[in-house]
């Protein structure tokens, strides 16, 4: 990726939002790994949980989803990323507070699951809310969880 042209990169990722913004942190990004860690995020992974996230955390256009997603796909650490959809659906079964930030939501959570089930419930959160729970019109009659959901008697869910 440091040897990639912006353009190259932003052909490749052009899918997702911010495409422009996002490649251009990610050819900086894989320029400053190549210099300080020789191309390998080894040295980051090597560290505890909350050392290396730190670290992950430090680095240029590095936020908390992008540190824990690249800890638990990438080095098999036990944190659960927040995404716009795990916020969401984590919000209307009411298993975070609904006025918890990321790490609110994060924490909540990691205190219900066990960590080696933090990458599936991240991942099946992430499909409830793409599937079913949508932000404007969820589609709660169809939901797997309906009945589970506190947010479904309000005809549309709410997180608010």
């Amino acid at each position: 990726m440091a040897d990639a042209r912006v353009e190259e990169i932003e052909e490749a990722i052009r899918v997702g939002g911010l495409f422009r913004n996002k490649s251009r942190t990610i050819k900086k990004l894989s320029c400053m790994i190549l210099e300080q860690f020789g191309g390998s995020l080894d040295f980051i992974y090597s560290l505890p949980l909350e050392e290396a996230r730190e670290m992950l955390l430090r680095m240029p256009g590095v936020g908390p989803k992008t540190a824990d997603v690249v800890l638990n796909f990438c080095a098999g650490k036990p944190t659960l990323p927040v995404d716009t959809h795990v916020n969401r659906v984590s919000k209307r079964l009411r298993l975070a507070p609904l006025d918890a930030g990321y790490e609110g939501v994060r924490e909540a959570l990691q205190a219900l699951y066990h960590p080696k089930d933090y990458l599936h419930v991240h991942l099946l959160l992430i499909s409830l809310g793409r599937r079913y729970c949508k932000a404007r019109k969820p589609v709660c009659k169809l939901c797997p969880v309906e009945t589970l959901c506190p947010s479904r008697q309000l005809g549309e869910a709410s997180d608010r």
